[in-house]
């Protein structure tokens, strides 16, 4: 057996709406086509993208909505400024970094379920207003 790529992460949500807007406008993905499955949910595309990234299974009671031993997903991102200019304005809190070494920008935060997501931004790309380069 050869694994050849990720093929997707799935989350858990008591609140579909919600978790898609949250998805929609913090990293700009759309829901697409999904099988006709017999429990609510979506298939979430990156813009351009052919194949689901991130599965949503809705209809869960928040009780069961919690941290497994998964503790992130990342997805490659292009504007920091912007992301964390929107995050401020809707008041999520998140965590910024340098990756030691490389310079690769960190973008930490949580989704309505408490998902922790990652957003990995180029070591070039300027330092948000309020932080500092390093």
């Amino acid at each position: 057996m050869a694994v050849s790529g990720m093929n997707h992460f799935t989350i858990l949500t008591d609140d579909l709406d919600a978790t898609l807007a949250f998805y929609r406008d913090h990293l700009e993905f759309s829901a697409g086509p999904r099988p006709p499955f017999t429990f609510p949910g979506a298939w979430l595309y990156a813009a351009g993208g052919s194949d689901p990234i991130l599965h949503v299974i809705a209809g869960r009671d928040r009780k069961e909505l919690v941290k497994g031993v998964l503790d992130h997903m990342a997805f490659t991102a292009q504007g920091l400024a912007g992301s964390v200019a929107k995050l401020k304005e809707r008041g999520i809190g998140y965590e910024l970094r340098k990756l030691p070494g490389y310079g690769t920008w960190q973008l930490f935060f949580n989704d309505p379920n408490g998902a922790k997501v990652e957003l990995d931004f180029d070591a070039a790309e300027p330092a948000p207003a309020g932080h500092a380069g390093q």
